[in-house]
C-alpha cells in the first residue's frame, strides 16, 4: 500500500504539468504524428488533472489513503474473508462453511439447499453489519470530501470518467432498461412458472433449473464445440483459438489447491495472451472457454497498438468475451447432436445472466445513487441501508421477485460496494453487456461483412470515448435510448425459445 502511495505521488507532479500547461501548448503537443495513437489517453490525463488539488494536498491525500480510504476496504476484506456461516442442510445436519462457499451453495439446483445457505449466510452478515456499515459510510464519505476539494460537484462524475462515457449515455441506457424492463422480468417469471411459482426468491437469481442428468464433456469434446462454433461464424477467431490451444496458452487443469475462477491476461512486451480456468467438463466450463478466449482475441487485435492505447475502460472490456459466448451459444442451439435438455440449461444460464445484468445490477446502481444522496447529508444507519436495499430490489424486480424474499443484507454481502479504487463499480457491466448484444445483433443481421467493423471497434477501445468508438465503427448512438432498447428487445427471441423448451 505504501508503495502504491509513492507511485500516486509520482503521478501528482505529472498531473500538475498537464494541469497548468496552456491549451495551445497541449494541443500542439498531442498534434504530433508520433502521438496520434495516444491522443485520447493524453486528453484523459489532462481532464483528470483539471480536478486535482494543489500538489501538496494531493500527496497528502495519497499518504492518507493508505490508512484511510483503502484501509476501510482492507478492513471489509479481512472481516468478511474470515466470516463463516452455519449451513443447516435439508436432512438436518449442520456444518460451518466459509463465506467463500456461500454463493455457490445459494446457487445450488436444490432450492432447499439454496434457501438454507441464504438464511445461514445472512445471519453471519448480520453479525458484522455494524463494521460493514462503518466501512461503507467511510469509503463514500472520504470520496465525497475529496470531490468537494477537487471541485467535483457530481458524485457520478468520477464513475463516468473511469467508464469513459458521458452522463447522456448512462441516462439513455437506464431509460431504455426501465422502459423495457418487463422483458427482463419475464425471464424470471418464466423460470418461476416452470417451478410452479409466480416469482423467484432473491437467492436463486443465479441458480440453474432443477434438472437432473446434465451432460459432462471431455476436454476434446468441449474444445471441439468451441472450434466448430467459431469456424462457422468467425473463421479468424477459430484460427486464433486453434493456435491458442496448440501453444498451450489455456491453462485448464483440474488439480488440488488450485484457486477458483477464470481470467485472461496478457503482456504488451511479448504481445501474447494467456487464459487461466479449470475445466470440469460442464457446459458452463465450455462457455467460460469461449468467454475468456474472446478476451484474448481482444488483446490480440490490440497487440500492435501503443501500451496506452491498449488500456480500455470497463464499459468496453466485456464486449469481445460476450461476443464469443454468443457465437458458442448459437452453435449449440443449431447442433442437433446436443439434447434439448442441454440447450435448455444453456439458455437458462444465458438468459438468467441477462436478467441479472438488467435487474440485479440496476438494483445496485439505484441503491448506490440513493445511498450517496443520503450520505451527503450524514452517515446512513444500518436500518436505513437495509430499508434502501429492499426497496430498490422490489422496485426493479417487480412481480418477478417474491416480495418477502428481498435481501436486506445485500449492501453488506456484495463486495463490489467496498472496492476503494473504483466508484460505482457495477453499471459498466450492464453497459458492456448491452453493447455486446447490440454488436452481435448487427453481426447476425449483416453477416461476416460486419467483422471488419467489429475488429476496428476492438482496436479503438483504448483510443476514444465509448460513445465515439461506437459511432466511428458501427454508427450507433449510445446517447439515444433507442440504441439500448433494440439491444434489450433482441432478448425476446431467445426468451421465446426458452419458454418453448420449458414446455417440453
Amino acid at each position: 500500500m505504501k508503495l502504491l502511495a509513492e507511485y500516486e505521488k509520482l503521478g501528482v507532479d505529472i498531473m500538475q504539468a498537464f494541469k497548468v500547461v496552456p491549451d495551445e501548448v497541449f494541443d500542439a503537443f498531442i498534434a504530433r504524428e508520433a502521438l496520434a495513437e495516444v491522443a485520447h489517453p493524453l486528453r484523459r490525463v489532462r481532464e483528470k488533472a483539471q480536478h486535482t488539488m494543489s500538489p501538496e494536498e494531493e500527496k497528502l491525500a495519497a499518504d492518507l489513503n493508505v490508512d484511510g480510504l483503502r484501509a476501510w476496504g482492507r478492513l471489509y476484506d479481512t472481516v468478511s474473508g474470515k466470516l463463516q456461516f452455519e449451513m443447516v442442510y435439508p436432512d438436518g445436519h449442520k456444518e460451518m462453511k466459509p463465506i467463500s462457499q456461500w454463493r455457490s451453495l445459494m446457487s445450488d439446483a436444490d432450492r432447499e439447499i439454496g434457501k438454507a445457505a441464504y438464511e445461514g449466510g445472512n445471519r453471519a452478515w448480520e453479525s458484522i453489519e455494524d463494521v460493514c456499515a462503518a466501512a461503507l459510510n467511510a469509503i463514500a464519505g472520504t470520496r465525497l470530501t475529496l470531490y468537494k476539494h477537487r471541485g467535483i460537484d457530481d458524485y457520478l462524475y468520477t464513475a463516468l470518467f473511469q467508464a469513459s462515457i458521458k452522463r447522456e449515455s448512462l441516462d439513455a441506457m437506464y431509460a431504455a432498461i426501465h422502459d423495457n424492463i418487463e422483458i427482463a422480468r419475464d425471464i424470471f417469471r418464466a423460470k418461476a412458472r416452470a417451478m410452479g411459482r409466480d416469482g423467484i426468491y432473491w437467492f436463486e437469481r443465479e441458480a440453474p433449473l432443477p434438472l437432473a442428468g446434465s451432460a459432462r464433456y471431455s476436454w476434446e469434446e468441449g474444445t471441439r464445440m468451441v472450434t466448430r462454433a467459431f469456424e462457422t461464424a468467425y473463421p479468424a477467431l477459430a484460427d486464433y483459438y486453434r493456435s491458442f490451444l496448440e501453444k498451450r496458452w489455456l491453462e485448464s487443469e483440474v488439480r488440488p489447491a488450485k484457486l477458483p475462477g477464470a481470467f485472461c491476461t496478457g503482456s504488451p512486451v511479448n504481445k501474447e495472451q494467456r487464459v487461466y480456468m479449470t475445466f470440469n467438463g460442464t457446459l458452463s466450463d465450455v462457455t467460460t472457454m469461449a468467454h475468456e478466449v474472446g478476451h484474448a482475441w481482444h488483446g490480440h487485435v490490440l497487440k500492435d497498438m501503443r501500451p496506452m492505447a491498449q488500456e480500455y475502460p470497463m464499459t468496453l472490456a466485456e464486449t469481445a468475451s460476450i461476443f464469443g459466448e454468443h457465437i458458442l451459444a448459437d452453435g449449440i442451439y443449431e447442433d442437433d447432436s446436443i439434447s434439448d435438455r442441454e440447450k435448455l440449461l444453456m439458455l437458462d444460464k444465458e438468459l438468467c445472466g441477462d436478467a441479472v445484468m438488467l435487474l440485479d445490477i440496476t438494483v445496485r446502481f439505484e441503491f448506490e445513487k440513493a445511498f450517496h444522496e443520503e450520505r451527503m447529508k450524514g452517515e446512513v444507519s444500518v436500518a436505513r441501508l437495509k430499508e434502501l436495499m429492499q426497496q430498490k430490489q422490489r422496485e426493479v424486480f417487480g412481480d418477478s421477485l417474491i416480495a418477502e424474499s428481498a435481501d436486506p443484507m445485500f449492501w453488506a454481502s456484495k463486495l463490489h460496494f467496498y472496492i476503494a479504487g473504483v466508484t460505482f463499480y457495477n453499471f459498466p457491466y450492464t453497459f458492456g453487456f448491452l453493447l455486446a448484444h447490440a454488436l452481435y445483433h448487427m453481426f447476425k443481421r449483416e453477416g461476416k461483412s460486419f467483422l471488419p467493423k467489429y475488429e476496428e471497434f476492438l482496436r479503438l477501445t483504448g483510443s476514444d470515448t465509448a460513445e465515439n468508438v461506437v459511432a466511428r465503427t458501427v454508427g450507433g448512438d449510445t446517447t439515444d435510448p433507442a440504441f439500448w432498447a433494440e439491444s434489450i428487445k433482441s432478448l425476446q427471441e431467445p426468451l421465446n425459445r426458452y419458454k418453448e423448451l420449458l414446455k417440453k
